[in-house]
């Protein structure tokens, strides 16, 4: 598949799997769960919520969700959980896009409403605040419905916090800045391990606290989610690579590059930091370090497929490659691709 296919083309060849189409419709009920608690949550406050449209049920939107949600199918997690387990997973995104909105110092939307958007890092506040408790109605619901025991509600609220914390706290500590540029094996064994691979695994921290799950059938999971966040978070670097420079934060590509062996690669990184050098930020661009932007796409390809191919079953293999291919689409990369110089 071209790089300038369509990013729905992947898209496509997933949902005629009738596992995926399955999925889908349980993640649709999962989010208009979602949907409907946040409502009640924002009428009180004078706050009105925008109805969700069709696209907010799109896979395309809801990509990471599907993933997560089919390792629980993976694991055998019954589907009336698994449509909780779905709304859930819409509240940890709330909570990790809106902090994610304050440390970055811009706003992706979780929730519609007609709060000003001038007042974007008060609507993130307000995203994780209802987040947060939709998470716990949510889970009161289930528990009123007989659907988990009640006795597992508080414990399954405080999990959610656990993981995000984790990799919060490596986030926090980038924000001073940084004085040395790791080693790139350093960089995905210490910063991605926590800022990205651990937090893959996170929404398996609710059910944990309520399933009963055999550790040999979980264990190939998780791994399998934790190298799709790292080979993820390879491919954020790619693209973020300017941004991560001027942030003075750990950055994969910007690694490969100053450890790498390309004399003139190096020298281009070290020109574009140095204000007084030949070159302007212009240079701070991914696809002007071919030697290393090829050397990442390979590597994050590898954990994308290794990660993949753990969590499809044996059937559903064919799912790897247009997983792949709408990642690299989607997060920014192919788009790279076609401006690196030769």
């Amino acid at each position: 598949m071209g790089i300038d296919a369509n990013i729905d083309e992947p898209l496509s060849l997933m949902e005629h799997a009738p596992v995926i189409q399955s999925l889908i419709t349980e993640l649709r009920s999962g989010l208009s769960l979602y949907w409907e608690a946040a409502g009640r949550i924002l009428e009180p406050c004078g706050v009105i919520l925008e109805a969700p449209t069709e696209a907010t049920f799109s896979l395309q939107k809801n990509f990471f969700s599907m993933l997560f949600l089919y390792s629980y199918y993976r694991a055998g997690l019954p589907t009336h959980r698994r449509i909780i387990y779905a709304a859930t997973l819409q509240c940890l995104r709330g909570m990790v896009t809106g902090c994610d909105n304050l440390l970055d110092d811009e706003y992706k939307q979780t929730l519609g409403t007609d709060i000003p958007v001038t007042g974007y890092r008060f609507r993130s506040v307000v995203d994780i605040m209802v987040s947060d408790r939709v998470l716990f109605q949510i889970l009161m619901d289930a528990a009123e419905r007989k659907e988990i025991a009640i006795d597992r509600v508080l414990a399954a609220s405080a999990a959610s916090m656990k993981t995000m914390t984790r990799s919060g706290v490596e986030e926090a500590s980038e924000e001073a800045g940084i004085s040395a540029i790791l080693e790139p094996d350093a960089i995905l064994e210490t910063i991605h391990h926590l800022k990205t691979g651990i937090l893959f695994q996170c929404p398996w921290d609710i059910p944990l606290t309520i399933e009963t799950i055999a550790d040999a059938g979980l264990k190939p999971l998780l791994e399998g989610l934790y190298r799709i966040g790292i080979g993820c978070q390879i491919l954020d670097d790619m693209v973020d690579m300017a941004v991560d420079m001027r942030s003075n934060r750990h950055n994969y590509l910007v690694s490969l590059i100053h450890h790498g062996s390309d004399p003139i690669e190096k020298e281009r990184l070290i020109r574009s930091v140095n204000p007084y050098g030949s070159d302007d930020q212009a240079e701070i661009c991914a696809r002007n370090f071919p030697v290393a932007f090829k050397q990442a796409l390979e590597i994050s390809n590898q954990w994308l497929t290794d990660g993949l191919e753990m969590l499809f079953s044996r059937e559903h293999q064919a799912l790897v490659s247009p997983s792949i291919h709408f990642l690299e689409k989607r997060i920014g990369v192919l788009q790279q691709v076609k401006g690196v110089k030769a």
